[in-house]
């Protein structure tokens, strides 16, 4: 896929922006990039797919709520992971007109990627990518949440039903909270890691 106009929108935006062709070199670029670090992680089938918390946590202190350790519980973790100096998530929606979209159930997520840390790293495959901001906030609330929905084993309309958002009332919903990015954020670094394959939900 050719990035090359999401990637001058995202920078006129004030992000800095890294393409690559495969999740591996993806991997390898991140892993090269943060050493020494306390890394947070969002939760995320796309970091989980590019084996990224193995390879961080070889020489960093990576906090993430889907790998638990030993003593220590989901919320201990969530917090550890939102006071990291490097926070890494994927998106559940990327506009080519440059908007960063994001729906959360705790809202760990999407307090985290908003502020508190030196350096943010957005993580997205080119299937997270939409033509504009009410395509890609589509994507996120019927596609995205309802795949993560059925992942959980929940009872969602969502979940059970047609792959869509039904605006539930349920006590499991998911969505309850939505992030945008219009531009980068004034304090901390970001950085935008696009990559030409088909990663996470």
């Amino acid at each position: 896929m050719n990035f090359d106009t999401i990637k001058k929108k995202l920078e006129a935006l004030g992000y800095k922006v890294s393409c690559f062709d495969t999740t591996a070199e993806a991997t390898e670029y991140i892993n090269g990039e943060i050493d020494g670090k306390t890394v947070g992680f969002g939760g995320s089938m796309t970091l989980e797919e590019m084996g990224l918390y193995k390879a961080l946590s070889t020489h960093n202190d990576v906090r993430w709520h889907q790998r638990i350790p030993e003593g220590k519980t989901s919320k201990e973790v969530r917090l550890a992971a939102n006071a990291a100096e490097i926070y890494v998530s994927s998106v559940n929606g990327l506009a080519e007109t440059g908007e960063i979209i994001n729906i959360d159930g705790n809202c760990n997520r999407v307090a985290s990627i908003f502020y508190g840390h030196e350096k943010v790293y957005l993580v997205a495959g080119e299937n997270k990518i939409a033509k504009d901001y009410d395509s890609a906030l589509w994507r996120a609330r019927n596609i995205a949440s309802p795949l993560n929905a059925r992942r959980f084993g929940l009872k969602t309309p969502c979940a059970v039903g047609e792959l869509r958002c039904y605006d539930c009332k349920s006590p499991e919903r998911i969505c309850r909270g939505l992030s945008v990015l219009w531009s980068k954020p004034m304090t901390g670094e970001f950085e935008i890691i696009l990559i030409g394959e088909k990663l996470g939900y």
